[in-house]
């Protein structure tokens, strides 16, 4: 391990703070209950998703103060910011009336074909065949179709929080496995997908098969579990001319969501494609719902500071994981994954030279195996957590809550990849 100079060692101490504050938002949230005066500042830092955009906010400060002005501001140019910008362009897009009027309708006709109740085939569909469906769409548009068709049904009434926890796990546990049919629709996969030419057919034989029969094994698990609970989500609100969309504005909508995909690593193209997405949605708005802008900006805020506080990582995450054999990296990963963003340890396998297809393999198998145990291990957790935290008790969902939760489907993950 090499010697971390001085603002490395702020940083990993930041970064550390930064997960301890993931942990700790209601103890701010009593903060603001305690000191109304001051109630804006603690509900603020309430917020999960403003975590590691403040800390890295502070990381600033000290790079500003200790190395001056020219070396923060080229270490903030340095980054790459084009995860967070993707992110909320396709959340906004996908979380649009239209799009998500074609998802429900497509779920609503697989779950006539299921020899099950409507409610409990709906529940299925959604945390198995929309997670899968994150391999094509991308992971974070699959993430927001998901979080809003749970919000406006499942928990549209009032449910148990043991259901909304069990849901909550299966649905990031599928979503982060359930985009490794394909090579570009998981961050941790587009990470090192082009540099060790894995393509599709690599992941589908690699790891797509068992990621789908995990994502069925867990789907299918929770709803028998809540077989019970889950019958109000067959029942559809009823369409008039206001509320539905015509043919040719989904297919607008459709388009820009294809394109916005096709050029995700080009942030001057889609952010572009996005800006006349804006103007299209202004011209025809009673074809829209308000657009989820807040939730897209904050998630972008909190991924755009993990890659701050991450960029000075490196000097003790890769010694740590590439101290691991095959085996060990597999679990290494997963474990790692649930405190730092699971894209960020396949990037720094792709810096080194000399691995094995193995260790490559069981690198990508832990990361996104992980990748559903706290809100920062995947890109698309808080884009979920940001739709459905309104639904769970004061505005906030529990972070040990989360990690119980997604153990069980976590471990379906581990078995299915380490024994398949």
């Amino acid at each position: 391990m090499q010697t971390p100079n001085l603002i490395q060692v702020i940083g990993a101490a930041l970064f550390a703070l930064a997960v301890v504050h993931t942990f700790s938002t209601k103890f701010f949230e009593g903060l603001a209950h305690r000191n109304p005066r001051h109630a804006g500042i603690w509900h603020l830092l309430g917020e999960v998703e403003v975590v590691f955009g403040f800390w890295a906010m502070v990381l600033m400060l000290f790079m500003f103060l200790i190395s001056g002005k020219q070396e923060a501001t080229a270490y903030l140019e340095s980054r790459n910011f084009t995860e967070p910008m993707f992110v909320f362009a396709i959340m906004v897009i996908a979380g649009t009336r239209p799009v998500l009027q074609v998802a429900a309708s497509a779920v609503r006709v697989l779950a006539g074909l299921l020899p099950l109740q409507k409610g409990l085939a709906t529940y299925f569909l959604v945390l198995a065949f929309v997670p899968l469906l994150g391999s094509f769409i991308t992971e974070p548009a699959a993430m927001t179709l998901a979080a809003l068709m749970l919000r406006d049904s499942l928990f549209s009434q009032d449910t148990s929080t043991r259901l909304k926890y069990a849901t909550l796990g299966v649905l990031f546990v599928n979503i982060s496995i359930g985009g490794t049919l394909t090579s570009f629709a998981a961050p941790p996969v587009l990470m090192v997908a082009t540099k060790w030419n894995w393509d599709f057919v690599y992941m589908l034989t690699h790891f797509g098969w068992k990621a789908a029969i995990a994502v069925g094994i867990n789907a299918t698990a929770a709803a028998l579990m809540f077989r019970q609970d889950v019958g109000h989500m067959g029942q559809q609100a009823p369409e008039d001319s206001d509320t539905t969309v015509p043919l040719s504005v989904i297919v607008v909508h459709g388009v820009f969501l294809a394109l916005v995909v096709v050029f995700s690593h080009h942030p001057a193209v889609f952010m572009g494609l996005f800006l006349f997405f804006m103007g299209f949605t202004t011209a025809y708005q009673r074809h829209q719902n308000p657009l989820i802008l807040k939730e897209a900006l904050l998630v972008a805020f909190f991924l755009a500071g993990l890659v701050v506080l991450g960029g000075l990582q490196q000097w003790w995450l890769e010694p740590v994981l590439m101290g691991m054999n095959v085996n060990s990296v597999f679990f290494g990963a997963t474990a790692l994954t649930a405190i730092t963003d699971n894209a960020a340890l396949t990037y720094l396998g792709s810096l080194v030279t000399g691995l094995s297809e193995e260790f490559k393999v069981a690198l990508v198998a832990g990361a996104v195996t992980g990748g559903g145990l706290t809100l920062i291990a995947n890109a698309p957790n808080p884009a979920g957590a940001a739709i459905l935290k309104e639904k769970f008790t004061e505005n906030a969902i529990h972070p040990l809550g989360l990690l119980l939760a997604a153990l069980g489907p976590t471990g379906v993950a581990i078995l299915a990849f380490k024994l398949l």
